[in-house]
């Protein structure tokens, strides 16, 4: 029986062809703008998958046993194929300064210098490279497996065997091994990063803060997501130097993942804490998801709070320690249990009290905490008694109640700004639309805040091979038009357009901002009194901070 040798660098140059032309596609635009360093490292991964794909094709091709060019035609075919993608990176390489720098212009950012596609070059070969040398090792060990099954067994049995063996140990090695490592250590990371018990700042001296005299919440527990939002935002002598109005010191209660087990239990405790403060006394109750990592938007809250003079109870619990990505991905039903006992226990002690001497209630959450508000807002089960509306912001992609309010949008709106039915019960906003008033709403109110380069909310699985509905429409104002689908490539680019969201410029990508919020939080809570002119002081009251570097909440007017 003959046995083919074993050769662990042998280049094939379909593969590489289909690598360089992938990493040609990678330099074509995508939703966000990218440093050479990230553009660098993306055209390497995408080199290595490209060889990858043409490996595959050409192993399925030969175990079909379909006819192969050889001679004389397989060399002309190779060099057409390799002269039309060495062209098309060429112009990649021309345009790709431009692509960069049109999006940067769009989003108010620097432009990148000439310097930058030589950086990206090299970057990307040294990744491809390693990832190609990685390749080649998986190889190796594949073929010494099935070597070593040739002297045991028929050789198509040695193939499909070896071939499980070497996916079994891969799986098992970044299962249990490396992925499982990573995990604890960005756990570790961010519960680190949280200042939890022996590292937490001393509690404070007042009762009506959380983790103060008199409160069932532990503050060392709370971490510091928790601390900075119960202890920050807008006091009433802030509030109102702004209203120009008597004002009220807002509620806010927050309880830290680490203080107890269960989902129920620290609900539970939430619900105790906000009885305690007074928060079923106020106007307004909001009952929020954090984020990831347990964080709170400063700027939805204090605009809000400035709104309704302070007037505002806000009740969170904490889910997670990591950033909202990685807990989508490993911790993806901590938020939604958390969100679904939250929710229906405030909502259960809400509902008894007399409908005269209650809060109006409203749900509402950022990226993950978004999603985990959506789910945990049952309106099937709150049709007895429904909540008054819903502000959720950066809605991430599976968000149930988002993909059904997209799929009833309203024929000819567009998909990044869609408009549903006449607008009673749900409306869209952005950076660039407002959220259509006050009037004409029913019983319910339900606003989308999403910008239109935000890949959290409109990335799609089936961009692989299917360009997502909205490349197939003229692109918003902050998307570069040159902006064209790719198999495989778009997936890989919106895939690092996720991981860079929160670093895009205020209005733009994930990173959401206080002046953003003040349409949709007037449209869904309609405060009394306040009026557009109210609306237009606070938003250069909130630009104004951003353009002093305060890129979160709004600043005290005393203060600025």
């Amino acid at each position: 029986m003959r046995i083919d040798p074993i050769r662990p660098f042998g280049l094939s140059l379909f593969p590489l062809t289909l690598g360089l032309a992938c990493f040609a596609a990678s330099l074509t635009p995508s939703l966000l703008p990218r440093s050479w360093l990230v553009q660098g490292v993306l055209g390497g991964v995408v080199l290595a998958l490209g060889y990858l794909t043409g490996s595959m094709i050409m192993s399925a091709w030969r175990q079909m046993a379909m006819p192969m060019l050889r001679g004389r035609a397989a060399g002309w075919a190779h060099a057409l194929l390799l002269g039309l993608v060495l062209g098309a990176l060429a112009v990649a390489l021309v345009h790709a300064l431009d692509w960069q720098n049109d999006i940067r212009t769009r989003m108010g950012l620097p432009l990148a210098d000439a310097g930058h596609e030589v950086r990206v070059v090299l970057l990307a070969a040294l990744v491809g490279l390693a990832l190609l040398l990685v390749g080649f090792a998986v190889q190796f060990g594949f073929d010494w497996v099935r070597h070593r099954l040739y002297r045991h067994m028929p050789r198509r049995r040695s193939n499909a065997i070896g071939l499980l063996i070497t996916v079994l140990a891969l799986f098992f090695l970044t299962r249990d091994g490396v992925v499982d490592r990573v995990y604890r250590m960005l756990d570790q990371v961010y519960f680190t990063a949280q200042d939890l018990f022996d590292t937490a700042p001393p509690a404070p001296d007042s009762p009506l803060v959380p983790g103060g005299p008199g409160s069932a919440v532990d503050w060392a527990a709370m971490g510091q997501p928790g601390r900075d939002f119960v202890t920050g935002g807008p006091d009433a002598a802030a509030i109102s130097a702004f209203t120009r109005r008597p004002a009220l010191d807002p509620v806010r209660v927050y309880v830290g993942l680490a203080q107890l087990d269960k989902p129920d239990d620290r609900a539970e405790l939430a619900l105790a804490e906000l009885i305690r403060l007074g928060g079923f006394d106020r106007k307004v109750l909001v009952v929020t998801m954090p984020t990831g990592t347990g964080w709170m938007d400063p700027g939805s809250h204090d605009v809000l709070e400035y709104m309704h003079g302070g007037d505002v109870a806000t009740v969170a619990v904490q889910y997670s320690y990591l950033q909202s990505p990685m807990a989508l991905i490993f911790e993806t039903d901590a938020g939604l249990s958390q969100a679904r006992s939250l929710i229906s226990t405030i909502h259960r002690y809400w509902r008894d009290l007399p409908p005269d001497a209650r809060p109006r209630l409203y749900m509402h959450g950022l990226s993950l905490g978004a999603w985990a508000s959506m789910y945990g807002t049952d309106l099937f089960a709150l049709l007895d008694d429904p909540v008054h509306g819903a502000l959720w912001a950066g809605p991430p992609f599976p968000s149930g109640l988002w993909n059904e309010a997209m799929a009833r949008r309203n024929p000819g709106s567009r998909y990044v700004a869609p408009d549903v039915a006449d607008g009673r019960l749900i409306r869209f906003a952005s950076h660039t639309r407002d959220a259509g008033g006050t009037g004409g709403w029913g019983s319910m109110r339900l606003v989308f805040l999403q910008y239109a380069s935000d890949p959290i909310t409109f990335y799609e699985p089936s961009s692989v091979w299917r360009a997502p509905q909205w490349m197939r429409e003229p692109p918003a104002p902050d998307v570069s038009p040159a902006l064209r689908f790719i198999p495989l490539v778009t997936q890989a680019q919106l895939v690092v357009d996720m991981l860079l969201a929160n670093t895009a410029p205020p209005g733009h990508g994930h990173s959401y901002y206080p002046r953003d919020y003040v349409s949709p939080w007037q449209a869904v809570t309609a405060p009394e009194g306040w009026t557009d002119a109210d609306s237009a002081r606070l938003i250069a009251m909130c630009s104004a901070g951003e353009n002093k570097g305060l890129k979160r909440g709004c600043p005290d007017p005393a203060a600025s």
